[in-house]
Order: structure tokens, then C-alpha cells, then sequence
């Protein structure tokens, strides 16, 4: 099996990258996120923790990543009718990208919007007929040098 990508004799240029996901929820979940009355707490405060600390640690669950020094991590929750849209922002000035982190980011934070919510979105059999995490892309991905290219 071939190991990491050898990356040492590449430059440290600023790398950003963005990524964004959505999930669909029931329109009465939506209420009472708003409303705040989750039992659990704050859903969307509680995603974005989780988000940080998947970023963070994106090295440790995907084998061929790096671990790379993060100096910049944002969220944005866009809470919509029927869904919620999660975009996750990385940076870092390193030799390697930092999309992988923008994604794990963002699929965690999902997932944690769910666990958060999943009382709410149960039908009489235990299932989860509306809820559904898609869309996961990213967004954009910028290398800048020191010449701002």
C-alpha cells in the first residue's frame, strides 16, 4: 500500500478552502430551533463546536491526510423553511490543501444538526422519513503565494 504523499519539497502558500452541506429537516424542527426548544440545547451552537474540532482532527480519520496547522476556521448556518444550510471555511498556510477539512467540517457539523434534532424528526416507527443530509461540495479552493497569486 503506498504511504502519505511525500509533500516536503513543496512551497507553504495561504490555502483556502470552502465547503457546504445541507439538511433537510420537518418544518416543525425548524420552529423550534428558532425558538429555541431543543431539549438537547442549541443545536446549531452545538454543530459548530462539533464542526471545529472534526476540522481539526480530519488528519486522524482520513489515512492519507496530513496533519495540517490550521490558523482559520469559520461557520455559517443559514436556517431556511424546510432545511438548514451549513458552509465551513479553512485556512491555513501549509503545503497542502485544506478541502478535505472544509468537508469533514461540514459533514460533522451536519451530523451533529441531526443527533441534536433526531427526537423531533422521528415518525410512530422510529424512522426519519424527511430528514436527509445532501448537497456536500466544495465550494472553492485558493492557493495564494506570497506574490498574491
Amino acid at each position: 500500500m503506498p504511504g502519505i504523499v511525500n509533500v516536503t519539497s513543496k512551497k507553504e502558500v495561504l490555502r483556502i478552502a470552502e465547503a457546504k452541506g445541507r439538511i433537510y429537516l420537518r418544518s416543525d424542527t425548524i420552529t423550534a430551533i428558532k425558538s429555541k426548544k431543543v431539549k438537547k440545547g442549541d443545536p446549531i451552537a452545538t454543530a459548530e463546536i462539533s464542526g471545529i474540532i472534526a476540522v481539526k482532527k480530519t488528519w486522524e480519520h482520513i489515512p492519507h491526510c496530513h496533519q495540517i496547522p490550521i490558523t482559520g476556521i469559520d461557520f455559517d448556518f443559514k436556517v431556511y423553511e424546510n432545511f438548514i444550510e451549513c458552509t465551513c471555511r479553512v485556512e491555513a498556510t501549509y503545503k497542502t490543501g485544506v478541502e478535505m477539512e472544509a468537508l469533514c467540517g461540514v459533514a460533522h457539523a451536519l451530523l451533529t444538526l441531526w443527533d441534536m434534532v433526531k427526537a423531533l424528526e422521528k415518525d410512530e416507527h422510529g424512522n426519519y422519513p424527511e430528514t436527509k443530509i445532501s448537497d456536500i461540495v466544495v465550494v472553492s479552493k485558493v492557493k495564494v503565494d506570497k506574490d498574491g497569486q
